[in-house]
């Protein structure tokens, strides 16, 4: 039996999922109480450091929590719960944390993209049963924008580097935490998780460390899904988004049979793009919930849904905020959500007012123009001249799956998204989308330089060259793509053995 600490914040489905993949029972914490009589207790925290200290104390269990932890009993805490160990932290000075372990919690000083999101190296600093069946090499899965300093020397399982060294696991007797997740780490995260279940496994040295970690370039698989004309839930795929071909919704297969192909081929990440509004169904019935929900039994790397992610009212008069549909998508397996019209519609508000006034996906498409100065918006020159010889462009952000222009560029776009918060920036282009003729390297440029959080390139990609060239020529963090996968013209093993030799990529066994 395993008990689960949720404290009721983002998507700790995987990590029951995976609890039971590996045959075990979890039965979650209601009460403090239940803590003191845990066997074994495995805390996946998420979010806001602050919030997460306000509802542990609300609900009576930082006492027990630290009883438990005192008395070195099997402990696995993950991510925000790894930074719960320790005093305080700068993302909320004023909140005390659990003080069981000396040090603090300080936010990425970097020129590096922030937050750290990716798959990661490590280096074993103490002998474990952690690494029982591990060689070293292996990566796992970081999403953080704050990183532990742990004055306890002897407490430090591992360390990796993003900029600079920091510390991404701890082990203190039975007590052991990751700033990783193991749960989206893939197989080397299951095993993780079995060593630490598993008290009769070998404690293992630490294996020789690489004397610096890098963070891998990810590769992404994209699912685009909506029902056909039958009603069924299918995987389809655009050209300039228009998926009809000769009157019918191509069906290129069933979302969830085809995210677990693309996890065992080694996806690093897989990406749901609802494109049919779902509006007449109560949220608890939406579609989208149950793919993602049998998706997450399978799939141990990351998830993320996008569309239809708004405010709406049910054909039961029934209404959801934006917030609420997003819980749900989280609380059913969701790692990360898309936001792409209403990310337009905001940032017009924030740009015409000052300020935004509600609360991602970008959808572009080339503007041309004859010099710098012909329009508000910012203008580069182009390699690829216009229909009428013109030497310039602007990407003009669109909505409603492309249908409509705004008087917006996509530049602006992403900065005031990532003012306003956003993790990361899912780049399309409407004129490469369905071309297979490689990514938008002029596009992925001019977004990359107006943002410090991370850029996922997507549209074009025909080749695994092309998957080279966006990571040579653009500082892009990860490559998304969709048809050539589907249709099997490019397998992602391809493309991963394709850039192995040249770039930074997790290894596929």
């Amino acid at each position: 039996m395993i008990t689960l600490l949720d404290y009721g914040a983002g998507n700790v489905r995987s990590v029951i999922n995976a609890l039971e993949r590996l045959g075990e029972t979890v039965e979650l914490v209601e009460t403090g109480a239940d803590i003191l009589k845990a066997e074994r207790l495995v805390f996946p925290g998420v979010g806001n450091f602050g919030a997460m200290m306000h509802i542990l104390h609300d609900k009576g269990l930082v006492e027990p929590l630290l009883a438990y932890l005192q008395a070195d009993r099997p402990f696995f805490g993950i991510c925000v719960a790894l930074q719960a160990l320790f005093e305080n932290s700068e993302e909320a000075p004023d909140i005390p944390g659990l003080g069981f372990l000396p040090g603090r919690v300080q936010r990425f000083d970097t020129s590096l993209s922030v937050p750290h999101i990716g798959w990661n190296g490590y280096k074993a600093r103490q002998p474990s049963r952690i690494f029982a069946g591990l060689n070293g090499d292996e990566k796992l899965y970081f999403v953080h924008t704050f990183h532990v300093v742990c004055d306890d020397a002897d407490a430090i399982l591992t360390t990796t580097d993003y900029g600079s060294e920091f510390v991404s696991s701890i082990q203190k007797g039975n007590v052991v935490a990751t700033q990783f997740h193991p749960e989206k780490s893939g197989r080397t995260g299951l095993q993780l998780l079995a060593n630490f279940l598993d008290s009769s496994r070998q404690v293992i040295q630490p294996q020789a460390c690489p004397q610096t970690t890098k963070l891998a370039k990810r590769i992404i698989a994209c699912l685009d899904v909506r029902s056909n004309d039958q009603g069924d839930l299918v995987v389809t795929k655009g050209d300039q988004y228009d998926v009809r071909e000769k009157g019918d919704v191509r069906n290129l297969g069933k979302p969830v049979q085809l995210a677990e192909e693309y996890y065992q081929q080694g996806a690093d990440e897989i990406t749901f793009l609802n494109i049919t509004a779902f509006r007449d169904f109560p949220l608890e019935d939406m579609p989208m919930i149950e793919v993602l929900r049998q998706t997450s039994k399978n799939v141990f790397v990351p998830l993320t849904i996008g569309g239809g992610i708004r405010d709406f009212t049910d054909r039961n008069g029934k209404h959801y905020s934006a917030l609420e549909v997003a819980a749900e998508y989280f609380r059913s397996g969701a790692d990360k959500i898309s936001i792409g019209s209403d990310a337009v519609l905001i940032v017009e508000d924030v740009v015409q007012t000052g300020k935004a006034t509600g609360m991602s996906s970008i959808d572009p498409r080339r503007v041309y123009v004859d010099s710098p100065d012909a329009v508000r918006h910012p203008v580069i020159e182009t390699a690829f001249p216009g229909p009428k010889g013109e030497g310039y462009c602007w990407y003009q952000c669109t909505i409603k799956g492309g249908r409509e222009g705004r008087d917006l560029d996509a530049v602006t776009l992403a900065r005031i998204c990532a003012e306003l918060g956003a993790g990361e920036i899912l780049l399309n282009c409407i004129d490469k989308d369905g071309t297979n003729s490689g990514f938008d390297l002029e596009l992925i440029n001019a977004v990359r330089a107006a943002v410090s959080i991370p850029v996922i390139a997507s549209s074009g990609a025909g080749s695994a060259e092309h998957f080279l060239e966006v990571f040579a020529e653009t500082d892009a963090e990860a490559a998304l793509a969709a048809g050539i996968f589907h249709r099997k013209e490019v397998p992602i093993g391809e493309v991963k053995a394709y850039l192995e030799d040249t770039i930074e990529i997790r290894p596929t066994y």
